[in-house]
């Protein structure tokens, strides 16, 4: 879209409208079902920064009440110069490596890229010749309305959703092993979350880091990037480090693992991801 108002606003009779035809949220979805032949069951959520984490969410809904058996849900997000516009207006961005959790945090870095789960039943599940890689075990989905752009400083949303994900999935929070954080580095979303990590899990805390140190914030794709990096630390019992966490936040009882965990016993991972507008989404992925 960019590429084409560049020449359109150049002149009105130029531009190439095909360029516009990928615009609107639900694009890569039709792009995506289009490509495997998929048109029974075809559907884009758009909640900001939480939107794949609820797609997930949703399509294991889905399953659960026999509407669908297979079922391929996570997001994709391209990094614009409206997005950097809008993020740079908010001045939350940080012109250097973001440090997630620290206590000298400046902002989010901007990142782009997809990352997608396959659901199924449990009578497909019966069919496979191989063990799947996890197990969906809890989700839970919570609204602050807060702030537009911020999370509540008493991490009422975040708290919910992780304490509703524990609920859906049968667990206390003691038996989490590992928290793959939203943290994006902003001073407000650290904040709230840690308040309500505080709150859920004292004084057991579970290992936890935020991937976006590597990613950078996917936005829209982050809750589906994430997805996979719980998955791939169900599947290959590691705990990923926060890069650059150099002064752990003031006031916790916690601080985000620093270095790379091999051979540990990760039974259940907790992904969070919070979206403006208070969206905020948690799953629970478990060993099979």
């Amino acid at each position: 879209t960019e590429g084409f108002f560049k020449d359109f606003l150049q002149d009105e009779t130029s531009g190439d409208l095909r360029q516009v035809a990928g615009h609107e949220c639900g694009s890569v979805t039709e792009l995506v079902a289009d490509a495997l032949g998929i048109n029974h069951q075809v559907n884009t959520v758009s909640t900001a920064c939480s939107s794949s984490a609820n797609a997930i969410m949703y399509a294991a809904r889905l399953i659960k009440h026999n509407m669908l058996d297979v079922a391929i849900a996570g997001g994709a997000d391209a990094l614009t110069r409206f997005t950097l516009n809008g993020f740079n207006t908010l001045m939350i961005l940080d012109r250097e490596p973001c440090q997630p959790f620290d206590e000298n945090r400046r902002g989010l870095n901007l990142g782009e890229g997809a990352g997608y789960l396959v659901l199924v039943s449990e009578k497909i599940k019966q069919t496979l010749a191989h063990q799947p890689y996890a197990r969906l075990s809890g989700y839970y989905n919570a609204n602050d309305a807060y702030h537009q752009t911020a999370s509540s400083p008493e991490g009422t949303g975040a708290y919910l959703s992780m304490q509703g994900a524990l609920k859906s999935a049968g667990l206390h929070p003691q038996d989490i092993s590992y928290i793959n954080l939203h943290g994006t580095g902003t001073s407000n979303n650290d904040q709230s979350e840690g308040v309500a990590i505080q709150r859920l899990f004292n004084p057991d805390f579970p290992l936890m880091s935020s991937t976006k140190s590597y990613t950078g914030h996917t936005l829209g794709a982050s809750g589906g990037i994430e997805a996979v990096f719980s998955v791939m630390a169900l599947k290959h019992r590691v705990v990923y480090p926060n890069l650059r966490l150099e002064t752990p936040m003031a006031g916790f009882d916690f601080k985000p693992q620093t270095e790379f965990l091999k051979d540990q016993p990760v039974s259940h991972v907790l992904s969070n991801s919070f979206g403006f507008g208070g969206n905020n989404v948690s799953l629970v992925f478990s060993k099979p």
